[in-house]
């Protein structure tokens, strides 16, 4: 995990800027400069069956009255993917590459499960020695808080904005839209503002939804997008034709395809899906190195 370094001319307080680039990741991001029109999808359904039995053996002996789940999992997954792999943490913004000085994943929460119910949102930080434990604590905080209907600093300036004409509105958006393309929001927005996370993760199983695409934004720095799907038995097939039934979700990543080329995806996403299929691993901390190509060529 990159330690933040002296802040230098062409750095954001957010981040710095990558100053060590190839030609063509200098050119790219100034012939297509918008997040949006650089998506790349991709999914991948990941077997459950060591990640529930390890649940159970969790929650067995757990004690806080927050029970251990598959999201917690999947968030811890993604933190410890993007501090193992540090591409992951970088994003364009107003046509240049950038590394953050935080790993963060965010995500909203329904306060409770209504059509006129509103949202919350939580946002996890990452340090060298987060582990599923750090995470676990994090989230039962931030959930009970929501819960208890307590608004983050974010919602309660967009709520603001009711008070307002809407002509008032657009020209406060727009200022807005010019402050963050600068790096210049207010770290009373940005640090709470999902958008402004390593990774967002959607939590579409919870609501008995499958996996699929969810788009990036313009808007903010994130460069990874997660849905996570409903949880079910689904076939895993074998060489000759035959399957067997197995517990298991599915996952969309759409990303950035500017922050890095494909190998380095490919080789994040086989990180991603080790992880989650050997859950024991999320009791180390985020920093520790994880050999996952060479433990997968043993099996």
């Amino acid at each position: 995990m990159a330690k933040k370094e002296r802040r230098r001319w062409g750095d954001r307080k957010d981040a710095k800027r990558v100053r060590e680039l190839d030609g063509m990741h200098l050119i790219i991001p100034m012939i297509f400069p918008n997040r949006t029109d650089n998506e790349a999808f991709v999914t991948e359904r990941i077997d459950l069956t060591k990640a529930a039995a390890y649940l159970d053996k969790l929650n067995a002996a757990n004690t806080d009255g927050y029970k251990f789940n598959i999201f917690q999992l999947i968030v811890t997954t993604m933190l410890r993917t993007v501090a193992q792999r540090p591409h992951m943490n970088r994003f364009i913004c107003n046509k240049t590459l950038y590394h953050r000085h935080e790993i963060t994943a965010s995500f909203t929460m329904k306060k409770k499960f209504a059509d006129d119910a509103g949202e919350g949102l939580a946002r996890i930080c990452c340090k060298p020695d987060t582990t599923l434990f750090t995470v676990h604590d994090q989230m039962r905080k931030q959930v009970t808080e929501c819960k208890k209907g307590k608004n983050d600093s974010t919602s309660d300036v967009l709520d603001s904005f009711l008070k307002f004409p809407r002509f008032v509105t657009r020209i406060a958006t727009r200022f807005f839209c010019f402050l963050d393309r600068h790096g210049w929001v207010p770290s009373s927005m940005s640090e709470t503002d999902p958008y402004y996370a390593s990774v967002i993760l959607s939590n579409l199983g919870s609501i008995k939804l499958h996996s699929g695409y969810h788009h990036l934004s313009n808007w903010g720095t994130t460069s990874v997008f997660v849905i996570v799907g409903e949880r079910k038995m689904r076939p895993f097939f074998n060489e000759d034709g035959s399957y067997v039934m197995k517990d298991s979700i599915d996952l969309g990543l759409t990303v950035d395809e500017r922050i890095s080329d494909g190998y380095y995806f490919a080789k994040t996403i086989r990180l991603m899906k080790y992880l989650l299929e050997n859950p024991e691993l999320l009791e180390q901390t985020a920093e520790t190195p994880v050999d996952f190509e060479l433990q997968k060529a043993k099996v």
